[in-house]
């Protein structure tokens, strides 16, 4: 909810909101490639796993012959050479550090629309989350202007009304779904702890009604994991013959084994995204309550817990600020040289669709704790072999599953290397890029049945 000058909102952030960034140009296609718009409503690379599929997925695209300009809201994309960009700025009502901000006039008057500007502030009000919304209406006025320099439009999760009116427009559209956002709600409900948290629970995820129906209308759907693709077909009714799972990859030339980096005994770390029930963190904080009893430990979160959230209340409940350290603004080398210095990376998540972190950990050859939740075990593999899985929500179990790893070296090493081949095996950003290629040309030869020219059939170069 917004502040209205409340106190317990004392965090101010810019008074002049920071310039939006100059179009970037795409590189032109090679032959045989194809002319892509990538959506994404937030477009940060290095907080939540839809920047950094962003980044690393239309790079790889790049480099297989294929044009790829990204429409993105704040916080801004990074975007790699021979990728282009156009901003979708929005009134960035959840910026950091003052989420739930009131803007300025003149904000929405420079705002792509006013009247749009003020339809996302309305629903911020009422205590909505509006962005995926917006975005949507605003890049289809976008594209309604560059009809004809595309030929397909890729949507990352975004899933707002204005798809629809792109498909109406012509645009053959692809999504990618990470998950069903219907978990997050389910967990964000169960630990409402009053009527209160229930109801504004209940209408912040008011979007994922939207976002239903548009799934149920798409022709094509990437998915990321078997488990995601199953729940998205039970809770969203989305049909299975029209979806295909290409998983997400991880840059196993950044995240790798650091032999000049020494790990630090007892350094367990973990990355969140979000400060949410799904993630995980407060059980994870129990199970290291527990453990520091035992031995000299120090946990590592890469993430920005809010100063107010359920992890920051449950960091002082179980006494532990002297040993937790929360990192943010790394970047990718530097984060795997954070893991390299642990010895042993946790994902605690209640769920997963599919999971990043665990990946990156897995990557730079660290031996992983994970839960069951959702794709975990199919992302993992087996347990004892490239990892240890244990039940989600158990802090009892990752205690357990921790100090075993802290105090076996050997095993250590085992799951570190075989999780790394892994790795290797299926969760490059390349395979990523030739199976999501694979469906764009699946998605055209569907818009155009009869058309069998060269710029549909040829394979990009690599």
């Amino acid at each position: 909810m917004p502040s209205f000058g409340l106190k317990r909102h004392k965090i101010k952030g810019p008074a002049t909101p920071p310039p939006t960034p100059e179009r970037i140009a795409p590189r032109p296609p090679a032959a045989g490639g194809l002319r892509i718009a990538f959506l994404v409503y937030r477009g940060n690379p290095r907080c939540g796993g839809q920047g950094v599929y962003t980044r690393h997925l239309t790079r790889e695209l790049v480099a297989l012959g294929h044009s790829v300009e990204v429409f993105a809201g704040q916080p801004w994309p990074e975007v790699d050479e021979g990728v282009g960009f156009t901003p979708v700025p929005s009134l960035d009502l959840y910026r950091d550090p003052d989420p739930f901000r009131i803007p300025k006039l003149r904000e929405f008057r420079n705002s792509l629309t006013t009247p749009i500007a003020a339809l996302e502030f309305a629903v911020m009000c009422t205590a909505g989350f509006p962005e995926p919304w917006t975005f949507s209406l605003r890049t289809r006025r976008l594209l309604a202007a560059r009809l004809g320099q595309f030929d397909l439009v890729h949507d990352n999760q975004c899933l707002g009304n204005g798809i629809l009116g792109m498909m109406e427009d012509g645009w053959p559209l692809i999504t990618t779904l990470h998950h069903p956002i219907t978990v997050d709600r389910q967990l964000a409900l169960s630990h409402a702890t009053n009527p209160w948290q229930q109801f504004t629970q209940r209408r912040w995820f008011g979007f994922l009604r939207m976002q239903v129906k548009v799934a149920r209308a798409l022709s094509r759907v990437v998915t990321v994991s078997e488990s995601s693709k199953a729940d998205i077909a039970a809770q969203m009714h989305v049909d299975s013959a029209r979806m295909t799972v290409v998983p997400v990859g991880v840059d196993h030339t950044v995240f790798r084994p650091r032999d000049e980096v020494e790990p630090i005994p007892g350094r367990i770390m973990v990355t969140s995204s979000s400060d949410v029930p799904m993630k995980g963190l407060v059980p994870l904080l129990e199970a290291v309550a527990k453990l520091r009893t035992e031995r000299d430990i120090e946990l590592v979160v890469i993430g920005n817990p809010r100063p107010d959230g359920r992890v920051a209340k449950a960091i002082d409940r179980l006494d532990l600020a002297p040993i937790v350290r929360c990192v943010t603004g790394i970047s990718d080398d530097e984060l795997a040289c954070n893991y390299a210095s642990a010895q042993v990376a946790v994902v605690p998540s209640l769920y997963e669709g599919f999971s990043l972190p665990a990946i990156e950990a897995m990557a730079c050859g660290v031996a992983l704790v994970a839960t069951t939740g959702g794709a975990l075990p199919e992302v993992v593999g087996n347990n004892g072999v490239t990892g240890l899985l244990v039940p989600p929500d158990d802090p009892g179990a990752l205690a357990v599953a921790i100090g075993r790893l802290l105090d076996d070296d050997e095993l250590r090493r085992n799951l570190g290397a075989a999780g790394r081949q892994r790795v290797l095996g299926r969760f490059t950003w390349q395979v990523t890029a030739a199976g999501t290629a694979e469906q764009y040309r699946a998605l055209m030869a569907d818009h155009h049945p009869n058309r069998s020219d060269r710029h549909l059939t040829e394979t990009p170069p690599c």
